[in-house]
């Protein structure tokens, strides 16, 4: 934290819906916050993204990275617009950039549903649900991406898995399960790979089950991730946390997405030793940007996630109290079954669900 006792966020809006959902995103935290006390905020508005590459040929300016490397938490909304591309024909993902640059190599994807929303599977238990992706966000599939392809008749991209990058993420995953355990849940680890045809997976596995013999009071397993698939469409209930190199990571937390309804709902955070970035698994949706219909929820959840862990970095008991108020609240406005966002089948936007979350806000001690 700053000299001035002030807690510095870089607010990253983005593109497309980023800015919508961002600006009333910032008023619900800055009423948990109010109603928490013992903290201010202060904010750092960054510019980075498709629509800065198009005006001036940099998604990600030094400066821009540079301030997010120097607050205590990064708040991004989205990034990236689909007809913006690089020459070799990528899409603009500064997000990604954010990820490498800062090195937050665990991608924190929580899978929870909410009572009073439509959920895709009819068993009830799908009704409950509250597990957690760990994706690893620094290498895997994803470490070669920006590499030149090398070849005019073939595409080549490496997976790469260190011992070290797979060692500090299954420290985040047990140390993540514990603290789990001591809230009440199962307190179980299943790593997820594909050991069984590749060896960079035979590898990760053999890591994760040396650093489970640390952890004695953690029940650890593992799955291979086309099963994994299969579970959590069929029976995602009896799974905890999952931990997974990027790739797999990156599928499988769009399908915990629509467990959930849809992506509206998916917060996420991406954390380092010293940065993290807070962010809604979603998309920039240009074809709704500006009609009022985007949904706010996972914007708002992930500023929670970021009370939460700045609490637990800054140990301070109201930062906590903030992001669990903000939590609560998005709970809820939606209990009561009368608020249903748009890409769920219902007319509820922007307005109404900030304004919903808000009012449930004030009822939360």
């Amino acid at each position: 934290m700053s000299i001035s006792n002030e807690v510095r966020i870089a607010v990253m809006p983005g593109d497309g819906i980023g800015e919508e959902i961002m600006a009333p995103c910032l008023e619900l935290v800055n009423q948990a916050a109010g109603q928490a006390g013992g903290f201010s905020l202060g904010y750092d508005h960054i510019e980075a993204g498709a629509g800065l590459y198009l005006r001036t040929g940099e998604d990600l300016p030094k400066s821009a990275l540079e301030g997010a490397r120097a607050a205590d938490a990064i708040l991004l909304g989205a990034m990236g617009l689909p007809d913006v591309r690089y020459p070799d024909g990528r899409e603009i993902v500064p997000q990604i950039d954010i990820r490498e640059e800062l090195d937050l190599y665990a991608g924190i994807r929580p899978v929870p549903t909410f009572p009073g929303l439509p959920v895709p599977l009819a068993d009830p238990r799908a009704q409950n649900l509250d597990l957690i992706l760990i994706r690893e966000s620094t290498e895997g599939l994803f470490a070669e991406r920006t590499k030149p392809q090398e070849h005019d008749d073939m595409g080549v991209d490496k997976m790469i898995v260190t011992r070290p990058a797979s060692e500090r993420l299954f420290k985040f995953a047990f140390k993540l399960t514990e603290r789990r355990k001591q809230q009440g849940k199962e307190g179980r680890l299943t790593c997820v790979d594909k050991a069984n045809v590749l060896g960079s997976m035979a590898f990760f596995r053999s890591v994760f089950d040396e650093i489970a013999a640390d952890y004695p009071e953690i029940t650890a397993d593992h799955c291979y991730v086309d099963a994994m698939a299969l579970k959590l469409i069929r029976n995602p209930w009896d799974n905890d946390v999952l931990v997974t190199e990027n790739m797999f990571g990156d599928i499988l937390s769009d399908a915990g997405a629509a467990l959930m309804g849809g992506m509206g709902m998916a917060p996420s955070a991406d954390i380092g030793d010293d940065n993290a970035v807070f962010q809604p698994c979603h998309g920039t949706a240009p074809d709704i940007a500006g009609t009022g219909k985007a949904n706010p929820s996972a914007m708002i959840l992930s500023a929670a996630m970021m009370l939460d862990w700045l609490g637990d970095t800054m140990d301070s008991d109201a930062m906590r109290d903030a992001g669990r108020m903000l939590d609560a609240a998005v709970l809820a406005a939606f209990s009561t079954g009368d608020l249903v966002p748009y890409e769920m089948g219902g007319n509820a936007g922007l307005k109404p669900i900030t304004d919903r979350v808000s009012a449930m806000l004030k009822k939360v001690s």
